[in-house]
């Protein structure tokens, strides 16, 4: 076997999953109005995600995982976003709980491998701002009681990233635990007007137990360099997430106004493809997104390289990968918001039928980038840009 024949594998593989993604957002692109307007849980497209085996991307290979690097199963990440943004923050936050485990704890081996083998889907109760649920000894095991907000992913989830404070002290505790854990019940009562899809809503503790082993102590939350790229990459997910929608909305923009839409009759042409106002818009969608595009590229590539150095990774190589990823949240929250409300210039009156469901784009964008204020990343762009300091890690930076 000559050596270019592992890389020639590798990348036919590589290949092969992105085919199976492009695959199941058509699938998902087919539904994606009428579940929008139904809400709840996508059962059947996440039972579709669990079958492909997409979950395991960024899980290595020796542990039976496909180990794609956080560029790839981030580029995934907003292939299915573009089609249903929904299932996009669910299939990204899967990867962000993964790397939870990798981060936090040192029993993730162990939870990858039965990530792969049982095809667990991951729920997030995670939660940092949301301080209300506590976590007591009970002897040898702990014990939480309480509520977590904004729990997306845990109705039909496997295993749950948990987080409570303790009773004294109110120290952070993170662990994973099964979903179907006794005292847990998972609310069906998110009905936000986007991204109503995620099952983001509450999870309530009544005295669940918490075995030792399953607390994620070594580092812990944030405890080391390498552990703080968890929000980093958090970061990226819903950068990807927005890019997506943006990516998403301007495609079913195109198709209609080439199929649907009718020239202006005061604008001296024949069809609205050659309507040179329709032109400019479409040329500013594009410059715009492929800002966003490249410049959270280049942040991927950034956070590989530091995925890569592990413990030896340095605060200021981090520092790196935390400004590039502001740049792009900054550029992709703004491209994204501006072709969904403005998508509507290039398709017509006529595009604002409800059977169209073109305001579901804005509808998720806007839901999704209130819950972290771009605002505070231009903030924290502007500390580094005029006195070099980069963002102090925290959940949100």
């Amino acid at each position: 076997m000559s050596k270019a024949n592992p890389p020639k594998q590798a990348q036919a593989k590589t290949q092969a999953l992105f085919e199976k993604a492009e695959q199941l957002a058509a699938e998902f692109a087919a539904t994606a109005v009428e579940r929008d307007r139904r809400g709840g849980t996508a059962k059947s497209e996440r039972d579709s995600l669990r079958q492909s085996g997409l979950l395991n991307l960024i899980i290595p290979a020796e542990y039976g995982g496909h180990g794609l690097d956080w560029h790839d199963t981030l580029q995934i990440v907003r292939i299915i976003s573009r089609a249903d943004s929904s299932l996009g923050h669910l299939f990204g936050f899967q990867h962000l709980l993964l790397a939870t485990l990798r981060l936090f704890g040192d029993q993730w081996p162990h939870y990858y491998r039965e990530t792969v083998k049982n095809s667990w889907f991951w729920g997030n109760t995670l939660n940092p701002l949301d301080t209300r649920a506590k976590i007591s000894a009970d002897g040898q095991d702990w014990l939480v009681q309480g509520t977590k907000s904004f729990c997306s992913g845990a109705t039909d989830s496997d295993h749950l990233i948990v987080s409570a404070l303790t009773e004294a002290g109110g120290k952070l505790v993170i662990a994973a635990i099964p979903s179907d854990r006794p005292g847990i019940r998972i609310h069906s009562d998110w009905d936000n007007m986007g991204q109503r899809q995620t099952d983001s809503g509450t999870v309530d503790f009544h005295g669940v137990r918490i075995y030792d082993h399953e607390i994620l102590r070594q580092p812990g939350p944030l405890g080391s360099v390498f552990a703080t790229l968890r929000p980093l990459i958090a970061q990226l997910v819903l950068i990807n997430i927005y890019l997506g929608i943006g990516e998403g909305a301007l495609a079913e923009a195109i198709g209609y106004t080439r199929s649907q839409s009718r020239a202006w009759f005061l604008s001296g042409v024949e069809s609205a493809t050659r309507d040179p106002y329709v032109l400019k818009k479409y040329g500013e969608f594009w410059v715009d997104l492929n800002a966003a595009a490249l410049a959270t590229d280049y942040a991927a590539s950034l956070l590989d390289a530091a995925w890569r150095q592990e413990n030896a990774l340095t605060e200021a190589e981090r520092g790196s990968v935390a400004i590039a990823s502001a740049t792009a949240k900054v550029l992709a929250t703004r491209a994204g918001l501006d072709v969904t409300q403005r998508l509507f210039e290039v398709t017509g009156a006529r595009a604002t039928s409800a059977k169209a469901g073109f305001d579901r784009h804005w509808r998720n964008l806007r839901t999704h980038s209130l819950h972290d204020p771009v605002d505070y990343k231009l903030r924290d762009l502007g500390e580094w840009v005029l006195n070099a300091k980069a963002p102090t890690p925290s959940f949100y930076s």
